[in-house]
Parts: C-alpha cells; sequence; structure tokens
C-alpha cells in the first residue's frame, strides 16, 4: 500500500472534468488498497477571471473522500506553506493535475518544495501542454511547471507530442486512455429522462454538453441543423452547459440560419445527479471541436452506451472507431451534417451500441492507475 496525494480539483468546487475526474481517480486507488488524500484549492481562479456564475458546488461533499482544502492559486506563501506540509507527509506519489498555464506558478511551486524532501515521486497528468485559447507567457509558465516533474501521463498522442516539443524526454512520458466516467449513476430509460428535463418523447435528439466555449464549436453544430439533409427531420439538438464565452453570436446564428426551433437551451451548470438524464435521453453525442487534446464528454457517452460525432482534431479521433461506434469528421458544418444524416437516415443506433458495448472495455481507471505507477520516471 503507498500512501498518495492528489493535488488538483475537488469539492466543494464543482464537479465539471476536473473535479470529478480527481475524485473517481482518488477512488480507483483506494480500490487498489491504497491510501488517498486530496489537496484542493480554497481559491482557484480570482473571480474576474472565472467566465462562469460560480466556482463553488452545492451538492453535499463526498463522505468516502479525504479532501482537504488548502492551496491559494495567487498567493506565494501559501504555495510554500502547502508545499512544506506535503514535504513533510512525504507521500510516495504526489499526482498533480496541469490543465492551464495560469497553474503553473503555484503547482509548479509547491512541486519544487515537495521533491526536496528526496522521497516522493512526482507525476503529472497532462491534460494540455498547449491551451485552446493563448495567452502571452504560456510557453514560459509551462516549462517552468514541467522542470519540476518527475515523469508525465498523457491521455493523447497529441500532448504526448507537445510535451516533447518542451524537450520533455519520451522515457519519462506514460501514456493511457482517459478512463469511462462511470460515476454518474446506471443509466435510464430514454422516456424516463426525456420526461425528467421536460423534452419531447419521439422527436430525434442530439447532445452537445459541457462548458460552452467557442473553441468546441458550437456554431458549426448549429450550421449543419440548417443543412438540407437535416432541415426536414424531426431531429434537434440539446446544448447542456454553462456559457464560458459571449451566447449572444450562437443565438443569433441561429435565427439568421432559420433554425432556432431545433436547439434547446439548458444553458446552466448541470450538476452530477443530472448528467444521465442527459446523456440517455439523446440518441447521440456530438462534439464538434475545433481543437482538443482529450475529452471527458466521450468517456460519459462511452458510460452510457451512446454513439458519437466528433471531429478530426487533437486525441478525438483516437477514441472513436468510425463508422461503428460513431463517427469522424473534418470540423466543417457540412461534415458533421453528412455524419447525422447517415446515423439516423439509415437507423445504426443499435449496430453502433454493439461495438460501443465492446470500445468501453479499453477505458478502465485500473489502466491510468498501473500507468501512474509503473510507467518510468
Amino acid at each position: 500500500m503507498a500512501h498518495i496525494i492528489i493535488l488538483g480539483s475537488a469539492h466543494p468546487l464543482r464537479g465539471g472534468g476536473l473535479a470529478t475526474f480527481n475524485e473517481r481517480l482518488a477512488r480507483a486507488f483506494m480500490e487498489e488498497g491504497h491510501d488517498v488524500s486530496i489537496y484542493t484549492f480554497k481559491l482557484q481562479y480570482p473571480s474576474f477571471l472565472f467566465p462562469g456564475k460560480t466556482q463553488y458546488s452545492d451538492e453535499e461533499p463526498p463522505e468516502d473522500l479525504d479532501i482537504k482544502v488548502k492551496v491559494n492559486s495567487i498567493n506565494p506563501l501559501n504555495w510554500l506553506k502547502a508545499g512544506r506540509e506535503l514535504r513533510r507527509l512525504k507521500p510516495a506519489v504526489l499526482v498533480i493535475r496541469y490543465w492551464l498555464p495560469f497553474m503553473a506558478p503555484s503547482l509548479g511551486k509547491i512541486a519544487s518544495v515537495v521533491r526536496k524532501n528526496r522521497h516522493t515521486r512526482i507525476v503529472a497528468i497532462t491534460d494540455n501542454i498547449i491551451p485552446h485559447e493563448k495567452r502571452p507567457f504560456d510557453r514560459m509558465l509551462t516549462r517552468y511547471f514541467l522542470k519540476q516533474i518527475d515523469r508525465y501521463i498523457t491521455m493523447s498522442e497529441q500532448v504526448r507530442q507537445d510535451l516533447m516539443s518542451f524537450g520533455v524526454d519520451p522515457q519519462k512520458i506514460g501514456s493511457c486512455f482517459h478512463p469511462l466516467y462511470d460515476n454518474f449513476g446506471e443509466a435510464v430509460e430514454k422516456a424516463e429522462a426525456r420526461r425528467y428535463l421536460g423534452l419531447e418523447k419521439e422527436e430525434m435528439l442530439v447532445l452537445f454538453f459541457g462548458f460552452i466555449r467557442d473553441y468546441k464549436g458550437l456554431d458549426l453544430l448549429i450550421r449543419s441543423l440548417a443543412s438540407d439533409k437535416l432541415r426536414n427531420l424531426p431531429l434537434r439538438a440539446l446544448v447542456a452547459g454553462e456559457f464560458y464565452t459571449k451566447k449572444e453570436p450562437y443565438y443569433d446564428l441561429a435565427d439568421s440560419l432559420g433554425v432556432a426551433g431545433k436547439l434547446i437551451w439548458h444553458t446552466h451548470f448541470i450538476p452530477n445527479k443530472d448528467v444521465k438524464y442527459y446523456f440517455c435521453a439523446s440518441d447521440m453525442v456530438v462534439q464538434p471541436y475545433k481543437s482538443a487534446t482529450q475529452s471527458g464528454v466521450t468517456q460519459v457517452a462511452y458510460h452510457f452506451e451512446k454513439p458519437m460525432v466528433v471531429t478530426r482534431v487533437g486525441g478525438l479521433p483516437e477514441m472513436i472507431a468510425h463508422g461503428k461506434a460513431g463517427y469522424v469528421t473534418e470540423p466543417e458544418s457540412t461534415a458533421i451534417a453528412d455524419a447525422l444524416a447517415d446515423f439516423f437516415m439509415k437507423g445504426k443506433q443499435e449496430s453502433f451500441k454493439q461495438t460501443i458495448r465492446e470500445e468501453k472495455k479499453r477505458f478502465s481507471w485500473q489502466k491510468l492507475v498501473h500507468t501512474i505507477l509503473d510507467s518510468p520516471g
């Protein structure tokens, strides 16, 4: 049994991808018999930098996890204090979740203090090395963080290549697919899910899920709905997630194309307890991203056995067996429309679902745990 500490987002921060992932990873370590704690942020982002309504959850804290609210992302004195505490605890492994250059100073400094105990191995799960929304000093900040790390875990080939572009030794990089998000409960019947969400029972429904940022290509999905191939189908798109960008351009685009009636807007934060209803209500999940590394949405869709349309960007094509579990298209509205038309007009839902049931076996939390503990570094 090893003592493992995860440094990253967790309750009382809202679920979303980061907190949900870290909490599920902690449970995966616990299932293997390890002693696990999570050190999370008491301040993750200053309010003026946070694009959503609130950073904090109103759900009950998970009773099975040891979560310590310790880190302030903008206070250097706090970084020293947190680092010294972790250095004294001497965990066998400190797992740091890295997703944004803004976090490099705090996470990098904590890591540099901890490593002075000459005992703790510091492993970074690197979601993004080159961010989707670029800013000055990104590379400098990321380079500082990477220098403090003993080994690196990637969940897509693109991030692996990005790491090597910073001069990281490939022998210190372990790779593993993003595991399934299997912590949102069991699937429910489509009719029950639609009733819960107040949706029509019989219509064809595709789901765009998650925080809405410009790089996620919601505009491409909206444009695809105006295609001649889809315009006359009883097809609607359910957009579920909070806007992290200006919403008006998307509403205006739908109005200008005459497809406003084909969109259902649930643009609030989706709590964990409701996630299953959105996926189970839908016939297909669409990720029309313009850039990507990997996506947790894919792994929720796999858990609920939903076919997907993903674009040929980042690591998304690695996850989908094209024409068997879903479609991999160019990030263009016409290509997305072609995929949707093929799926619904040829009735491929059941055949795709059979492939998905086999494909999902590739994505286990145990594989990630073993990659973290066993990879060289």
